[in-house]
């Protein structure tokens, strides 16, 4: 399956980025506190990460009838000091609320993901050290 990104840039440092959904998105490299409202490039890679295996666990509660209030994803990166800079060390932190949580079924939807069927996470241990939390808050 190939997928097809068209990026435009838009002058200055900003680009302009669309799927083949047709759904656009903002990539810039300046500064938060101008205001802007876009993405940086490396930040996009952890919500990818953050999306991919977020969409796996949520098919997975569903799959398995679990009862889950809220879910939240936190990812915390570690970026090199050397040019080119990268995400050396990503530590992902997955947040499940609720009264009746089934802690070693939702322990096992974040393994299936996290090992099985997200491909950002495997793209990300080709360079990264990745590692996962999980915690859980009962109401």
């Amino acid at each position: 399956m190939e997928n097809h990104i068209s990026t435009f840039w838009k002058g200055g440092n900003s680009f302009e980025s669309e799927n083949t959904s047709g759904h656009h998105l903002i990539i810039d490299a300046d500064q938060p506190e101008s205001g802007a409202t876009y993405y940086r490039p490396k930040s996009l890679m952890l919500s990818a990460l953050a999306g991919c295996s977020g969409l796996d666990v949520a098919f997975l509660i569903k799959k398995m009838k679990l009862e889950v209030d809220e879910f939240s994803i936190e990812i915390k990166a570690h970026l090199t000091d050397e040019h080119p800079k990268f995400y050396d060390k990503v530590h992902v932190i997955y947040h499940f609320h609720g009264e009746n949580l089934n802690e070693a079924k939702l322990n096992r939807c974040v393994e299936l993901s996290v090992d099985r069927y997200c491909g950002v996470a495997e793209m990300f241990r080709r360079f990264s050290e990745l590692t996962n939390e999980i915690v859980f808050h009962k109401s």
